[in-house]
């Protein structure tokens, strides 16, 4: 019977108790999850993406100014007939110890967990269905990053160009040219056995729980085939608000179009 219930349920753990420090006046005014992109907050994007990736059963451990996002779900009727569980799990509460206080409401075999600060658009549902089919303890999803500085290009030994603001998704370890970085979205799909390891009292949850699963577990690495913004600072919020912006502007609009067709 424990068997059936899991397989009928997908669980997402969406982390939003965390303080937007580095977005300034906004940041002490409302939490990252509920910042505006084009009049709708981030969590609205990942709630809507997650629910049509097929995930029916959703957990928002909250922290600070978290009676925000309460009020948002309270108020909104158009999240009524979804799954929704938020948990206040503390305003200065670590990322460990939130996961350790929701981890027995999680109910599918494996879950999401992913950062509430991003607005992506991919085909998740196909990543966790390999994920599943393969028996993998834990995928770690990569994603595009931009670096604002310069860097000069070189294509067989030969440069060829001087390029600003790249977006890149490896990189190459100093020391060891053998060693290639992928960068990582904050987004990973782990079997929620793995939550029985003592992890509680992690001071850093990634940098401590990740590479002992690593080392000891079945894992798996995804690329991003689609769209992926995190948001960090005030530019990342103007990256997908201003029109000069073309593209990553023109990919939001294109997400709520999506969103509300369906």
């Amino acid at each position: 019977m424990k068997n059936s219930h899991r397989s009928n349920n997908r669980t997402a753990v969406i982390l939003c108790g965390g303080k937007g420090t580095r977005l300034g006046l906004l940041g002490k005014k409302i939490p990252k999850s509920m910042i505006k992109i084009h009049n709708y907050p981030i969590i609205w994007y990942i709630i809507n993406i997650l629910s049509q990736n097929s995930f029916n059963h959703l957990i928002l451990p909250i922290g600070y100014k978290g009676h925000l996002i309460e009020k948002y779900f309270k108020n909104n009727n158009s999240f009524k007939n979804l799954n929704l569980e938020i948990v206040r799990t503390g305003t200065d509460t670590s990322i460990a110890k939130r996961i350790f206080r929701i981890k027995k409401k999680i109910k599918s075999k494996n879950f999401l967990l992913l950062n509430g600060d991003a607005i992506f658009d991919f085909d998740v549902q196909k990543i966790f269905n390999k994920h599943e089919s393969n028996k993998f303890d834990v995928t770690f999803i990569g994603c595009s990053e931009r670096f604002n500085g310069g860097i000069i290009t070189k294509e067989k030994n030969r440069i060829v160009g001087f390029e600003r603001d790249v977006e890149f998704n490896s990189i190459n370890k100093k020391n060891n040219k053998n060693l290639i970085g992928y960068v990582y979205s904050g987004i990973s799909i782990l079997n929620s056995e793995l939550l029985k390891i003592n992890f509680k009292n992690f001071s850093n949850f990634e940098k401590k729980f990740y590479p002992k699963i690593i080392k000891n577990y079945k894992s798996n690495f995804e690329q991003i085939n689609g769209f992926f913004h995190s948001i960090d600072n005030i530019k990342d919020v103007g990256h997908l608000n201003e029109k000069r912006n073309k593209i990553k502007y023109g990919c939001v609009k294109k997400i709520i179009k999506n969103i509300k067709c369906k």
